[in-house]
């Protein structure tokens, strides 16, 4: 059967809206920006910090994430507030991550080179985290920005940024072991962090997941309010 004009017209419309969110996300920059906006809301200032990008730069990125309703922004005062737009977003991202992990086997040599360097990375399931930290096993480490720990972390997990932890090992008990966790899978901080603590006498070892895959899995997430305990 022939495909009409009508019928054509209304595919074409309908794959280049799906295009829309694929050319928004055809650009390193903006992965990294949707990666950083999956552990919580940002000024357009601090995204430009943490991706090393001009603001300029960062807002031209945005505004094209924003078009394809990627993201949405909240205007506070003097700054732009940026969040994903909904769940959707990360399990977009997610999916891409998925997708490249399991087809390109560039991406895993990559991440294997990094953690061979870096011997015994191999990563805690969060299964077995979760087991071990209602039996008081283990001391759970968040080693991202306390503003990231405030808008989601694991329950019971003690936020010592990546940066303050050489000064802070004090509060971590000694006799117990420590599983760091911080982005996610491609996440350098957590390895950084369990670098550190072995370094200094603590057994440690890290969880591969992110907070976002955590709470996509179905385990608890918590949340705090600066000043207060968690909710």
């Amino acid at each position: 059967m022939a495909v009409t004009d009508e019928c054509k017209a209304y595919k074409d419309t309908i794959y280049e809206q799906f295009a829309r969110v694929g050319k928004a996300i055809d650009c390193v920059g903006r992965i990294e920006l949707l990666d950083l906006l999956s552990q919580g809301e940002r000024t357009v200032e601090t995204l430009a910090e943490l991706t090393g990008m001009s603001v300029a730069n960062t807002s031209r990125h945005l505004r094209v994430l924003l078009a394809a309703r990627l993201v949405e922004v909240e205007k506070r005062g003097v700054h732009s507030w940026y969040r994903l737009a909904d769940e959707s977003v990360f399990e977009l991202l997610r999916s891409v991550r998925n997708v490249a992990k399991a087809r390109l086997a560039e991406l895993e040599q990559v991440h294997r080179n990094f953690l061979d360097a870096r011997d015994g990375m191999e990563p805690v399931d969060s299964d077995t985290l979760m087991r071990r930290a209602r039996e008081g096993e283990v001391t759970v480490l968040d080693v991202r920005p306390p503003e990231e720990y405030r808008a989601g972390h694991i329950p019971g997990a003690v936020s010592i940024p990546l940066s303050e932890l050489e000064r802070r090992l004090a509060e971590l008990p000694a006799d117990r072991e420590v599983v760091a966790y911080c982005r996610g899978p491609y996440c350098v901080l957590a390895v950084r962090a369990v670098q550190l603590l072995r370094k200094r006498g603590f057994r440690a070892a890290r969880l591969e997941e992110g907070v976002p895959d955590w709470r996509a899995d179905g385990y608890p997430v918590a949340v705090q309010e600066e000043g207060n305990a968690d909710e």
